[in-house]
């Protein structure tokens, strides 16, 4: 009776262990390395001499701070139309590059009050095809054989990444210089233009995609 309590117990012993060490592998990866959720605008331990969120972060609300205090944009009579041509990324770093100016847009319609007006020229042919639609009367809200309704553009926000990269034995180095510009469509001119630059160094690499 005493040997069969005693393996009883024991039974129960080694199942509790293991649904405690169950427990203690949830949250887990596969190399048992816990998942840390961060600020966009945070440096991870995971990281590398390159172009990260925590600088795409300071450089697109940096941009947005500037646009909304150059004369242009804060004197303007009416809301300028903006919009978006894409990035020229001249660096060594495959980045999603349109990011930077998906940041600024979403930056300065949530921080400007409705002082400017973005363009959806990258949904234009969904656009035309509603357009369509609405004058051909095959759906409600258009009038037949109205004129063209889609505005242009104020100004053109653009901009380009170039960097300069080292390497040596004793590791990387990275300077990247991040520049926009507002652009009259009319006449060409340069209205504004701001930067900001990066320089990192380290004793090892990270892969970027």
């Amino acid at each position: 009776m005493m040997i069969r309590t005693t393996c009883t117990t024991a039974t129960a012993v080694a199942l509790l262990a293991a649904l405690t060490a169950g427990c203690g592998t949830t949250g887990m990866n596969p190399h048992g390395v816990n998942v840390t959720e961060m600020k966009a605008d945070e440096r991870g331990f995971v990281a590398g001499t390159g172009i990260e969120s925590q600088d795409l972060v300071a450089v697109a609300d940096k941009m947005a701070r500037s646009i909304l205090a150059t004369t242009q944009i804060a004197n303007a009579q009416g809301k300028p139309n903006i919009v978006l041509e894409p990035v020229v990324n001249e660096t060594r770093f495959p980045i999603n590059k349109e990011i930077f100016l998906t940041r600024i847009r979403v930056a300065l319609n949530t921080k400007a009050g409705g002082k400017v007006t973005f363009l959806a020229r990258d949904r234009m042919d969904a656009l035309e095809k509603e357009r369509d639609l609405k004058q051909t009367g095959k759906v409600t809200g258009g009038t037949p054989n109205a004129p063209v309704e889609f505005k242009g553009a104020d100004f053109i926000l653009t901009g380009k990444l170039q960097g300069i990269s080292t390497r040596s034995n004793t590791g990387a180095s990275d300077y990247v210089l991040y520049t926009f510009q507002l652009i009259d469509p009319r006449t060409s001119a340069i209205l504004w233009e701001d930067f900001a630059e990066i320089k990192k160094q380290g004793q090892s690499d990270a892969v970027y995609r």
